[in-house]
């Protein structure tokens, strides 16, 4: 018997190894933000290649943190959106975000602007 196969993996592993990918935290952020399209989540990242993009599209809906939903006369016209699983990662990236402005190098205008653009995506 292999005891590997009844491990129950950590709870936080598991969320890791859905959003530890390059892009998946800065895709997540477009859509809390109104980004839906291909192409508009590729926009600021040049680095971003169709490939890699369409790769990391694809494991987050396998993962079940974002669905699509292709326009029935366009099949290229393809809008993604977070699933409510995908949803509650906002909070968790919220207080990651804040861990990072809570200390004496970083003034209290960011800290608030920080918070101010997480309020209209708070669940």
């Amino acid at each position: 018997m292999e005891l590997n196969k009844h491990i129950i993996k950590c709870p936080i592993e598991l969320v890791v190894s859905m959003i530890r990918k390059k892009w998946v935290i800065q895709i997540i952020r477009d859509l809390f933000y109104g980004k839906s399209r291909f192409n508009e989540f590729k926009e600021g990242k040049p680095d971003l290649s169709n490939k890699v993009l369409s790769n990391c599209l694809k494991d987050m809906e396998k993962n079940g943190l974002i669905d699509r939903i292709v326009d029935k006369c366009d099949k290229k016209d393809v809008k993604y959106f977070l699933t409510e699983k995908g949803k509650s990662l906002n909070k968790v990236l919220y207080e990651i975000a804040m861990v990072t402005v809570d200390g004496e190098k970083y003034s209290d205008k960011l800290r608030n602007d920080l918070k101010k653009s997480f309020e209209d995506t708070l669940l």
